[in-house]
């Protein structure tokens, strides 16, 4: 697999191509040549990529170490991160500025930023490197995946961890309080989550009998509940005649998922088309995209994705201001485009915010 990125801003270097340009077309990344690339994630300004041979390369902004370098200064080309010689990473997610990941092994990394406890070591410092978490009680992790403050894990037997920024109920505890450690969703103790999507300020997790649960920040309806009310515990996500989902993604502010009977669905922001249902209205529940679902009026279908994105299927994930599928001849679709912009980001954090 080679790795390219395409039409996006270059500053920090983000884009890994030795300067800060802009590129309006993929280029390949030549300081990844050669290697066999099997994940990528991408924060605010900081992007990973994972081996096949399970190492992992980063590049771009570093101002709090979420590059996993040892330093603060940033990178204009991907580079190995050293700590994990002799550890072999299953996968990656970036927040924000912080980074977390998970080994073949089962043990749970975080480094950058960790004002808010997401990185879950217990405490609110930044790390230049990895470090493993040592809270989960034995238990081995099989994913994991960031929001913008917060950080979300899954263990080999199912169950869902959260920890980090909670201030809208993020975390899914049944408070608003912040977690510097991984802690159990009891909610959901149950259940056997075999997928998460983290947003900016929200969380959703699919158990294995195809129920999709949302919680934390619904300003735009992005929980799909129905209502617009933050939760701080995890609520159940109706669909039309009780489809089961297989597979859901985060932008900043909406939501999509894809249904067994290969119908996908929209809700949250759209306010610039990102929902992809022909207008700029936001959604508080689940809305189907009539022209790439098999029950609505074009009859074009989406395929799932495989769930485990280290599969080496291709697939891609929404950001906060597109909305992205392959169609049938394998070319993407955009849906939306705005700036990103919203007055309720905090005004120390307006220099966070791709505008």
């Amino acid at each position: 697999m080679f790795l390219t990125v395409t039409d996006t801003r270059g500053d920090f270097g983000r884009l890994g191509h030795g300067n800060f340009s802009d590129l309006f077309t993929p280029q390949p990344i030549k300081a990844l040549h050669g290697l066999r690339i099997k994940q990528i994630a991408c924060g605010d300004s900081h992007c990973l990529a994972v081996t096949m041979e399970g190492e992992v390369q980063s590049w771009g902004r570093n101002q709090n170490g979420q590059l996993g370098l040892g330093s603060t200064e940033d990178s204009l080309v991907p580079q190995k991160i050293q700590a994990f010689q002799g550890i072999s990473i299953k996968m990656v997610a970036a927040g924000a500025e912080h980074t977390a990941a998970v080994s073949e092994e089962g043990a749970l990394y975080g480094w950058g930023w960790g004002r808010y406890g997401n990185l879950g070591l217990g405490d609110r410092n930044d790390r230049l490197v990895p470090e493993k978490v040592s809270t989960l009680n034995g238990e081995k992790m099989n994913m994991v995946a960031c929001g913008w403050r917060h950080t979300i894990s899954v263990s080999d037997t199912g169950r869902l961890y959260t920890y980090g920024w909670s201030k809208y109920g993020q975390l899914g505890h049944g408070d608003f309080e912040d977690h510097l450690v991984p802690h159990k969703v009891e909610s959901l103790a149950d259940s056997f989550i075999k997928q998460i999507a983290g947003g900016w300020r929200h969380t959703m997790a699919l158990t294995s009998d195809g129920k999709l649960y949302g919680w934390g920040w619904n300003k735009f309806g992005q929980v799909g509940v129905g209502d617009n009310a933050d939760h701080c515990s995890p609520v159940l996500v109706k669909f039309p005649h009780e489809q089961k989902v297989v597979q859901v993604s985060c932008g900043w502010r909406h939501t999509l998922a894809i249904t067994e009977e290969k119908n996908v669905f929209s809700w949250g922001r759209g306010t610039n088309g990102q929902l992809g249902h022909g207008e700029s209205m936001d959604r508080n529940v689940p809305k189907i995209i009539e022209a790439l679902s098999v029950d609505g009026s074009s009859g074009q279908q989406i395929e799932s994705s495989k769930l485990d994105p280290l599969s080496g299927k291709t697939w891609v994930s929404p950001t906060e201001r597109y909305a992205i599928v392959p169609d049938e001849s394998g070319q993407t679709v955009h849906s939306g485009k705005g700036n990103g912009g919203d007055v309720s980001v905090p005004e120390n954090d307006v220099k966070r915010i791709r505008m």
